[in-house]
């Protein structure tokens, strides 16, 4: 037992040390030799706070479309959690995420099982087919920027040492390697995923209730609203990113192409296993603003701030949710 009981706490120590440790590394090489007093100077006299607060505001609406989403898609499940448990829901999921990265998805059908009593498996299905229509979307917007921008995405491949005629180059690209770490981070977080769900599944035996879960979608009465939040979603992810662009004098030239170009690059990033997708993030974004034209270290600039305030956001709201979930259902 004992034995046991060590090799849980080590893979839960794994699981949020790896994730941070993976994360400080990438942020690390990103950001050697990089002169950080620049970024209070920004931080004091160049950058325009209007900006960033129009930018955190759509930000704010992802997460309410999201979490008025995911109350459609319970219903027809029979379950009826408030509309605001489920935001607050999204809330905390997002900050979790934080800590362990993809906890969020467990902790927000958590929420809803403790003050609605939703069925938590069932809430896992509904969150299952959600991931799959992002998936979907997150493929559908990339596919329209690669056809779109395809030389930029040729230049970019070649910068990064991925450009199959070079295997030289490639071997002896550091830019390469880091590609290949975080690529192997996300298979094996995947990999850990699918045996935690289908072991939980196994165990408790709610594999049944997470299916029901997963087809409800096509159950949805409200299909258009359905569709309208979801548009909704991507719609504000992508202008609480394009707009910091004017928050900065060497980012606001860049036109809604480009923005578009660096969303997509910077989605993909955020699959890596790391606290919001810190490293390979600003490695993504600094990579491809380099590529249009920007200096490399206002590029450096721009992802170090513009990730930091977004992240704070995200902690904000979790606390918020956390506050707010026991005052609205203080009766039960």
């Amino acid at each position: 037992m004992e034995g046991t009981e060590r090799k849980k706490i080590i893979k839960k120590v794994l699981q949020v040390v790896f994730p941070l440790l993976l994360g400080l590394f990438i942020l690390v090489w990103v950001y050697r030799d990089f002169n950080f007093q620049r970024v209070g100077e920004v931080l004091t006299g160049g950058m325009d706070y209007g900006w960033i607060a129009l930018s955190l505001v759509f930000g704010v609406f992802a997460n309410l479309f999201r979490g008025w989403r995911w109350k459609l898609a319970l219903e027809p499940l029979n379950e009826h959690p408030k509309m605001a448990n489920c935001v607050y829901a999204i809330f905390i999921s997002y900050a979790s995420n934080l800590v362990i990265p993809r906890v969020g998805e467990v902790s927000r059908c958590g929420v809803l099982s403790k003050y609605d009593g939703v069925s938590f498996s069932k809430s896992l299905g509904t969150v299952v087919s959600e991931r799959m229509i992002d998936t979907l979307c997150v493929g559908l917007i990339t596919g329209l920027v690669l056809v779109s921008q395809m030389p930029v995405f040729a230049t970019f491949f070649a910068e990064t040492g991925t450009n199959v005629s070079r295997y030289a180059e490639v071997l002896t690209s550091g830019h390469f390697y880091l590609i290949v770490v975080c690529a192997l981070a996300a298979l094996l977080l995947v990999f850990f995923l699918i045996r935690n769900v289908a072991l939980f599944a196994k165990l408790k035996g709610i594999l049944h209730n997470v299916w029901q879960g997963i087809v409800a979608l096509k159950d949805i009465k409200q299909i258009p609203i359905y569709i309208m939040y979801t548009i909704g979603i991507w719609v504000c992810y992508f202008l609480e990113f394009y707009l910091t662009f004017y928050a900065f004098g060497f980012s606001a030239h860049l036109g809604l192409s480009a923005g578009l170009v660096m969303f997509v690059v910077g989605t993909l990033a955020v699959i890596v296993p790391t606290p919001n997708g810190a490293g390979p993030w600003h490695f993504a974004v600094m990579t491809m603003m380099v590529l249009y034209g920007v200096r490399k270290e206002d590029a450096g600039i721009f992802a170090l701030l513009v990730h930091g305030i977004q992240t704070f956001l995200l902690i904000l709201l979790g606390i918020y949710g956390l506050l707010a979930l026991p005052f609205i259902n203080k009766t039960k």
